[in-house]
C-alpha cells in the first residue's frame, strides 16, 4: 500500500479542504489516475515475488483485490474525514476491518468446516466491497464536482514531491515499530516478541480511541482555519486538542492498568503475566506519541512539513543509537528505553517546531501606532 499510495493522501486530505465542492472531483480524479499508474508499475512485481515465495497460489491469487479494497477504503476513509464526514468514516473503518472478522469468528464457532483461509479472504474482500459502496455512496450525496475536469498533471507532479517526503518519514517511523521486534528477538527469544505485541497493542488502543474521538475531528477544522487565515482561534484549537490528549490519555492509562490483571488472568500465559512490568514503559511510549500529534497537526494544516519530516528521521536514529548503548548493560528492557527515547525526540521536535513558529508569529505583528 505504500507503493501503490505513495503517502499521495498526505498532500490531498490538505488541498481538498481547501478546494470547493465543484473542483474536489478534479483532485480525486487526479489521485486515481496517480494510483492507476502506481499499480501497473509495482502490482506485476509485486506478484511476482509472492508467487515466487513460497505462498499457496489461491493466496496470491487473494492478495490483489484485497489489496485494491484495503487501499480504495483506507483513502476514502481519509477523505471523508477531511470533508468532516468523521462518523461515516467510522462506518467505513468498522465495516472494512471490524465486521467480518466478528462474522467469520461466529461462523467458525458454529460450523468447524468453514476454517479456511479461503473463507477468510472472502469475507475480507466482501467486507471490502460494502465498505467501498458506503464511502461511495455518502461521496455521490456530498455532490463531489468536477470530475469532467482534465487531470492537472502540474499538481500531480507537485504532490508526489510532498508525499514523497513524507512517504520516507513514514517509513523511518514504521522503522522503528519494525526493529523493535526484531531487536527483542535477538536479546530474548521469539516468545518475548509475543508478549512485547501483546502489550503495544494494548497501549496502541490508545491511538485508536484518540484518532477516532479527537484528532479525526481537529485536523480539517484547523486546516480550515489556517486556510482562512485565523491564526488565534488555531491556538485555542491546539489549546483544546491538548486537554483532551491528556485527558483522555490519562483515563486509558488508569483503566487498561486496572484491567490488565485480569485480562492477562484470562489469557493464561505465564510469560505474559511475568513481562507485565512492561506495560508502564510502553504506555509512556504511546503517551508521548500521542502528544507529539498535538503540534503535529498544527504543522501539518499550516503547511509546515519539515519539522515533521526531519523528527521522523531523527527518531528512528534515535532509537537505533539509544538501544544499541544500553542493549548490552540493559537486555531487553534497552528496546523499551529506546522506543521512549525515539517518542519523546518527535514530541520534543515537533513542539520546539510549534513554539518558534507562534513566536515568529507573535513578532510578525504589527505594534500599534501611540497617539
Amino acid at each position: 500500500m505504500y507503493f501503490v499510495g505513495l503517502d499521495f493522501y498526505t498532500y490531498v486530505s490538505r488541498e481538498v479542504v481547501k478546494t470547493p465542492a465543484s473542483l474536489r472531483g478534479q483532485l480525486l480524479k487526479a489521485q486515481l489516475a496517480l494510483s492507476g499508474l502506481l499499480y501497473l508499475a509495482f502490482l506485476p512485481i509485486g506478484v511476482w515475488l509472492l508467487s515466487g515465495s513460497g505462498w499457496p497460489s489461491n493466496l496470491v491469487y487473494w492478495f490483489v483485490p484485497i489489496l485494491m479494497l484495503e487501499h480504495f477504503n483506507q483513502e476514502m476513509s481519509r477523505l471523508l474525514v477531511a470533508l468532516s464526514e468523521q462518523i461515516t468514516a467510522s462506518v467505513v473503518l468498522f465495516v472494512r476491518q471490524g465486521s467480518w472478522a466478528i462474522v467469520i469468528i461466529a461462523l467458525m464457532y458454529l460450523d468447524s468446516s468453514s476454517r479456511k483461509l479461503n473463507i477468510v479472504m472472502a469475507l475480507w474482500a466482501a467486507a471490502g466491497i460494502a465498505a467501498a459502496c458506503t464511502g461511495l455512496w455518502k461521496l455521490r450525496k456530498l455532490k463531489t464536482e468536477g470530475w469532467h475536469l482534465p487531470v492537472n498533471w502540474a499538481w500531480v507532479k507537485k504532490g508526489i514531491i510532498v508525499s514523497a517526503a513524507f512517504l520516507i518519514a513514514t517509513l523511518a517511523l514504521r522503522g522503528v515499530q519494525t526493529f523493535d521486534r526484531y531487536w527483542l528477538e535477538d536479546l530474548g527469544g521469539i516468545e518475548i516478541v509475543g508478549a512485547y505485541v501483546l502489550f503495544i497493542g494494548i497501549a496502541g488502543t490508545m491511538l485508536t480511541f484518540l484518532d477516532a474521538a479527537v484528532f479525526a475531528f481537529a485536523y480539517p477544522n484547523l486546516i480550515r482555519l489556517h486556510y482562512e487565515n485565523n491564526p488565534q482561534e488555531a491556538k485555542k484549537q491546539v489549546k483544546l486538542l491538548l486537554w483532551q490528549t491528556i485527558t483522555l490519555s490519562c483515563v486509558f492509562a488508569v483503566i487498561s492498568w486496572l484491567a490488565l490483571p485480569y485480562l492477562l488472568t484470562w489469557i493464561g500465559n505465564p510469560l505474559y503475566q511475568e513481562s507485565a512490568h512492561w506495560y508502564p514503559w510502553l504506555l509512556a511510549a504511546m503517551t508521548l506519541n500521542a502528544l507529539s500529534m498535538v503540534p503535529h497537526y498544527d504543522l501539518y494544516a499550516r503547511g509546515k512539513d519539515k519539522p515533521i519530516i526531519h523528527s521522523h528521521m531523527a527518531a528512528l536514529v534515535v532509537f537505533v543509537g539509544t538501544t544499541v548503548i544500553l542493549s548490552s548493560t540493559h537486555g531487553t528492557q534497552a528496546v523499551l528505553i529506546g522506543l521512549n527515547a525515539a517518542f519523546g525526540s518527535i514530541l520534543a521536535w515537533k513542539s520546539t517546531a510549534y513554539v518558534l513558529l507562534l513566536l515568529q508569529h507573535k513578532e510578525a505583528k504589527p505594534t500599534p501606532a501611540h497617539t
